[in-house]
C-alpha cells in the first residue's frame, strides 16, 4: 500500500462504516434516483423567530426584545411571515416548492443537546436508546449496491442518522478527501481472513472517494460562507449520482445569549445556502427529484433569557423544499397559550411522522419496518 492510499485510508475508513450491508432501496428512475438532503441546524433553532406568529401578542409579552418587528420579517403570504434572512426563499415559495412543518417534536422531551439529537437521528423514544441511525436502519431493507455510499455527511464528524451500519462517508475537511481521493490507488493485495476484511474495506474508501469526489466544477454560484462551501460540495456530490442521502451540518443555533444578531446570521445562510443548491441541482438535473429538510435536535423555550438570548425548549419547525412537497403551512401552528409547566411549547407532529413520510412515500420503503412501530407519515408529499 503507498504512502498516499495509506494516508487516504486513515483518513477515511473510520468514517466509513458497515461496507457490505445492502443499501435503501432505490426509487424514482435508474438514471434519476431520489435524493435525500438533511440540513442539520445544530445547537437548537429557535422556530418562533424563524416562523414567527405575529398574529398573537403573547408571543411579543414573552419576548419584549426578542420579538422581532417590521424591519426584520418578511411576508410571504397574509399566513406566513418568516424572519428576514430567510428573504431568498421567497422564490421557492411562490413556485410551490416549500412547506414549512409546525409544531414537531416528541412526547417526553428531552433538553440535552446530545441526549436529543440522539434521539432524532435514531428515531427513539426519550426513554430507549439505540444503536443505529433511522436511515443505517433504513440502508438494510434493500439492495442499493450500484451506489458508492448510502449516504455522505459534510460538516460534522458524526454520521448522525447514518451511524451504527449504514456505508456512510463523513467529509468534515470535503477539499483534503477529494485531493486525497485523486491520489489513493486500488491495490493488488492478495490475502486472506481478518487482513482480507481489513483490505476490502480499504477499497471499498478508496472507491466511495472516486466516485463521490466533491471537487466537480459547477456554474452555480455559491455563497462565500463555511456554509456555502459545505452546499457547494453537496451539489457536487449530488452530481455523481452516487449517493441516496447527504446531511450537511450548520452549528451555531444555541443562543443562549445575545441572539438577535447570531442568529440573523445563520438563516441569512441558510437560506442562501438553499436557493444556491436549488440553482445547482437544477444545472445538473435532479432537483426534480430532490427533498430537502431542515431539522434540530429542539426548539427554544418562548420566553426569553435575561442575557438576550433563549434556552433549551421543546417543540420546533421544519422547512421542505423540492418540486414534490406540498407546499404551504403544515402541522400544528405555535400554542402560547398552552405552555408546559416548564414555560415549553407542546409537540403537535411527531417528528417520527415526517421520518415515516420519507421512508414510505419519498423512498419507497415500510417506514414501520424501519422505525419499529408505526407512526402515521405527514403528508408532506403532493399526491
Amino acid at each position: 500500500m503507498n504512502a498516499a492510499r495509506r494516508r487516504f485510508v486513515q483518513q477515511a475508513s473510520a468514517a466509513v462504516a458497515g461496507f457490505g450491508f445492502s443499501a435503501l432501496a432505490r426509487a424514482g428512475s435508474e438514471e434519476r434516483p431520489r435524493l435525500l438532503v438533511l440540513l442539520e441546524l445544530r445547537g437548537g433553532n429557535d422556530s418562533l423567530n424563524t416562523v414567527v406568529p405575529l398574529e398573537d401578542g403573547r408571543y411579543f409579552d414573552l419576548r419584549p426584545r426578542l420579538a422581532l418587528r417590521d424591519d426584520a420579517l418578511v411576508s410571504f403570504d397574509r399566513s406566513l411571515v418568516l424572519h428576514r434572512s430567510l428573504a431568498p426563499l421567497r422564490d421557492l415559495w411562490e413556485k410551490k416548492e416549500m412547506a414549512v412543518i409546525e409544531g414537531v417534536g416528541y412526547p417526553q422531551p428531552n433538553l440535552s443537546h446530545f441526549r436529543s439529537i440522539e434521539i432524532w437521528d435514531t428515531a427513539s423514544a426519550s426513554n430507549e436508546v439505540l444503536q443505529q441511525g433511522w436511515l443505517a436502519r433504513a440502508a438494510r431493507t434493500a439492495a442499493f449496491a450500484r451506489f458508492a455510499a448510502d449516504g455522505v455527511v459534510i460538516g460534522a464528524a458524526d454520521l448522525g442518522p447514518l451511524a451504527g451500519g449504514a456505508r456512510a462517508v463523513s467529509l468534515s475537511d470535503p477539499e483534503r478527501f477529494a485531493r486525497q481521493a485523486r491520489l489513493a490507488k486500488d491495490g493488488q493485495i492478495v490475502a486472506r481472513g481478518a487482513l482480507a476484511h481489513v483490505l476490502r474495506v480499504e477499497n471499498d474508501v478508496v472507491h466511495a472517494a472516486t466516485e463521490l469526489r466533491p471537487d466537480v466544477n459547477l456554474k452555480t454560484e455559491f455563497p462565500r460562507t463555511p456554509f456555502g462551501v459545505a452546499i457547494q460540495h453537496a451539489a457536487a456530490i449530488a452530481s455523481t449520482r452516487k449517493v441516496p442521502v447527504i446531511r450537511v451540518t450548520l452549528a451555531g443555533f444555541d443562543t443562549h445569549q445575545n441572539q438577535a444578531n447570531t442568529h440573523a446570521q445563520l438563516l441569512r445562510q441558510v437560506g442562501e445556502g438553499v436557493v444556491a443548491l436549488r440553482a445547482a441541482l437544477t444545472e445538473v438535473g435532479l432537483w426534480d427529484n430532490t427533498l430537502v429538510l431542515t431539522y434540530s435536535e429542539f426548539g427554544r423555550r418562548p420566553r426569553e433569557n435575561a442575557s438576550a438570548g433563549t434556552d433549551h425548549g421543546t417543540a420546533g419547525a421544519m422547512l421542505a423544499f423540492g418540486p414534490q412537497v406540498r407546499a404551504g403551512r403544515l402541522g400544528v401552528q405555535p400554542a402560547l397559550a398552552r405552555l408546559d409547566e416548564n414555560g415549553n411549547l407542546p409537540f403537535g407532529v411527531d417528528f417520527r411522522s415526517v421520518y415515516s413520510a420519507v421512508l414510505d412515500d419519498w423512498f419507497g420503503l415500510d417506514a414501520e419496518r424501519v422505525l419499529g412501530r408505526r407512526f402515521p407519515a405527514l403528508k408532506l408529499l403532493r399526491a
